[in-house]
């Protein structure tokens, strides 16, 4: 080959490469070309619904397009992420994830139509939504030692209240039966506020509760909160202690958690692109208050890689959970 059509051949290698590196670059220059929608598994009025909104405005202002919030409940929160992992690619349609989707409902369901642990690329991992153990105060614990010691004394098993069996709370709630020996019947309910209302009307004994659906009532006095189950105290309720020091159980957590996901083919560019604007309005001190302010944990921001595996950590986890409980592939 002749050094000229040697030169000529280079170049034009030289050209294909840079036309090819250029192209993301193009796709995050021109992003968006129209609104972003973020997908919220959860109906209107929800906590996880309400940060969405709070974010969602700065992120339309960053972006200089709106971000429109768009509500598909169903399939235990999975509709949503099966629409989303079936997308297009290009950084206009995200969801927001939380614990059941990505760590609990690939091993408790027979049949999931997302793949959790491939068809997405988080964005930003932001709040954690931690549960509290909540009786009527006519029910007389003061304690979670209490609470079990009056389960493990009555002739009746206790009643408690979830959202559903293979929910988060449903599984934390188990492991304490049978990690402390004491019987309790469990009664599914639509939602929060009717568990929390029935609670107050003794028509329950207890729940494994979201904390924001119960905050106002635990701080009028007329719910009784024994326990907190994430590592550390809530700000919103300070004097209620953790699960893990007042049963003595060092790193002792049972939360959801709300992550912000794109599919998994998305252009790096426009991946990094949302990362950093979501670690700009999430790591803002106004934002984290209001967190704060509906029951929820606000979490610094995480790279992407941070984000992946600690959702890992969590799926395995989880995943032992449902498997130890023998609630594997039964719904």
């Amino acid at each position: 080959m002749s050094i000229e059509r040697s030169l000529s051949w280079f170049c034009m290698a030289a050209a294909t490469v840079a036309l090819a590196l250029a192209i993301p670059r193009t796709e995050a220059q021109d992003y968006p070309t129209r609104n972003v929608t973020v997908v919220v598994p959860l109906a209107a009025g929800s906590g996880m619904d309400a940060i969405v909104r709070i974010y969602a405005e700065e992120l339309g202002k960053a972006l200089g397009k709106p971000v429109v919030v768009e509500n598909q409940p169903g399939a235990a929160l999975m509709l949503a992420a099966q629409n989303v992992a079936r997308a297009a690619p290009d950084g206009h349609t995200l969801v927001v994830a939380s614990a059941p989707v990505l760590a609990v409902n690939p091993t408790l369901y027979k049949k999931v139509n997302y793949d959790a642990e491939n068809d997405f690329v988080p964005i930003a991992l932001y709040a954690k939504s931690p549960f509290v153990l909540i009786v009527n105060p006519a029910f007389g614990a003061k304690s979670m030692q209490d609470y079990i010691k009056k389960a493990q004394d009555s002739a009746n098993p206790l009643t408690y209240a979830t959202t559903g069996a293979g929910t988060l709370q449903y599984l934390t709630m188990e492991t304490l039966k049978r990690d402390h020996k004491f019987k309790a019947s469990h009664v599914a309910y639509r939602s929060p506020p009717q568990i929390v209302n029935d609670i107050v009307g003794g028509h329950i004994v207890s729940s494994i509760s979201e904390t924001g659906a119960a905050l106002s009532l635990i701080q009028e006095g007329k719910i009784e909160a024994l326990g907190i189950t994430a590592s550390a105290r809530l700000p919103a309720l300070p004097n209620v202690p953790t699960v893990a020091e007042t049963m003595g159980i060092p790193g002792f957590e049972a939360v959801s958690w709300h992550v912000l996901l794109a599919p998994s083919k998305t252009p790096r560019p426009i991946v990094e692109r949302l990362h950093a604007e979501m670690k700009r309005i999430t790591g803002d001190a106004a934002f984290q208050k209001r967190v704060s302010t509906i029951g929820l944990m606000p979490l610094e921001p995480r790279s992407i890689e941070e984000i992946e595996r600690y959702i890992k950590s969590e799926r395995d986890r989880w995943s032992a959970v449902v498997t130890e409980l023998g609630l594997a592939r039964s719904l």
